[in-house]
């Protein structure tokens, strides 16, 4: 289950860009191309930010579809699964959307956490 190591890194990175503010809502891009199973992130990342100053936060997953174009016929087409075929029957496209795995925003309090709620920055692992 990659989920959660992805969980542990969207963690990382939010708590560490939070630079001491509670975190409470983080949305992350996902390409459709990366396998990924929301409802598992969205498990897996509650783990992750037990005891971190994104404890409780609401994490939105932002599925972006995979698309390619045809280096042989130059169609593009939307890749509703992880077999990059055309149309033409051609396997030699060049993957344009739908890799994708970054942190697109996140809802942070104005202030620093108290110091004992901020004990922890970082996911347990």
């Amino acid at each position: 289950m990659h989920e959660l190591a992805i969980a542990q890194g969207i963690v990382s990175g939010a708590c560490e860009h939070a630079a001491g503010r509670r975190v409470y809502r983080v949305t992350v891009a996902i390409g459709m191309l990366c396998a990924v199973v929301p409802d598992a992130l969205h498990f897996c990342f509650g783990l992750a930010a037990e005891g971190t100053l994104a404890e409780g936060a609401e994490l939105v997953v932002e599925e972006i579809p995979g698309r390619a174009r045809c280096r042989t016929c130059g169609a593009e087409f939307g890749l509703p699964d992880l077999i990059p075929l055309c149309a033409c029957g051609s396997a030699d496209v060049d993957i344009r959307a739908g890799r994708e795995l970054r942190i697109r925003s996140m809802e942070v309090s104005e202030t620093c956490a108290q110091p004992a709620d901020a004990a922890a920055t970082t996911p347990r692992r």
